[in-house]
């Protein structure tokens, strides 16, 4: 059986006092419930110490929103994979579209990061998806797969059943749309269909694959209804913790 999951990725959003509050927000939320999903926020590298230890024995589990493509050494300003598991972190979303677009994270770099958030025992929650122009031209497969077999599909079985995928249309993240449940699950079918191709069938109903793409409270229970959705990458609305909780409760 897959794990079901809801992943928060809060961005270059809070201050490190905001974070926390946040943090302690969803810990008291979510502490008399039994959530039928696991309960994943990713934060920016700063908050990742300090909300290790607000969320300690509650359900949520912690991310860092990348990691470096170098181990160690003098690359100013970057944060190891090994840095990242240090704070108690246990997932690292790697591959998100505003990483490749805007700093130009391309399969081979990400290939790499991959390896070593594996090698530090992080659990990659690794995004995949396509842009507006080639969702029009018909090529959202095409381009899907190729992010697959880029950066993903060079993992041995057992160290693919560690990834999380997310598949984000890029043209609907943060523009308010969103991919119809049906465009959702086609794709999300077509990526397992991939996995099964690649590694077998078994691998492929284990693997978790979220939908993410303003992917909110009022759409979510319509999204995660389909077979192959289970269940979501949430930007904007994880930032807030009625939002986020209410999205947690569709799943």
């Amino acid at each position: 059986m897959r794990t079901k999951m809801v992943a928060g990725n809060w961005k270059m959003n809070k201050n490190l006092q905001e974070g926390i509050a946040l943090a302690k927000e969803l810990v008291e939320a979510l502490k008399n419930q039994e959530p039928k999903c696991a309960v994943v926020i990713g934060t920016p590298f700063i908050h990742l110490a300090s909300v290790s230890e607000v969320i300690k024995g509650s359900v949520i589990k912690l991310a860092a929103e990348n990691c470096a493509d170098k181990e160690k050494g003098a690359y100013t300003g970057e944060v190891s994979a090994e840095m990242v598991r240090s704070t108690g972190a246990e997932y690292c979303i790697l591959g998100h579209s505003e990483r490749r677009a805007y700093y130009h994270e391309d399969c081979d770099i990400l290939r790499e990061k991959v390896l070593l958030a594996l090698k530090n025992d992080l659990k990659p929650i690794f995004c995949i998806g396509e842009v507006k122009e080639e969702r029009e031209s018909g090529k959202q497969n095409e381009v899907v797969k190729a992010q697959l077999e880029g950066s993903v599909f060079n993992l041995s079985a057992e160290d693919f059943g560690k990834i999380t995928l997310a598949y984000e249309p890029v043209w609907a993240i943060g523009t308010g749309l969103t991919a119809t449940p049906e465009q959702a699950q086609d794709m999300h079918a077509f990526i397992r269909s991939l996995i099964a191709e690649k590694y077998g069938k078994q691998v492929a109903d284990d693997t978790t694959i979220l939908y993410g793409g303003s992917c909110n409270a009022k759409n979510a229970a319509e999204l995660f209804a389909n077979p192959d959705v289970d269940g979501g990458l949430i930007g904007g609305a994880s930032l807030k913790a009625p939002d986020f909780c209410a999205i947690i409760a569709a799943r």
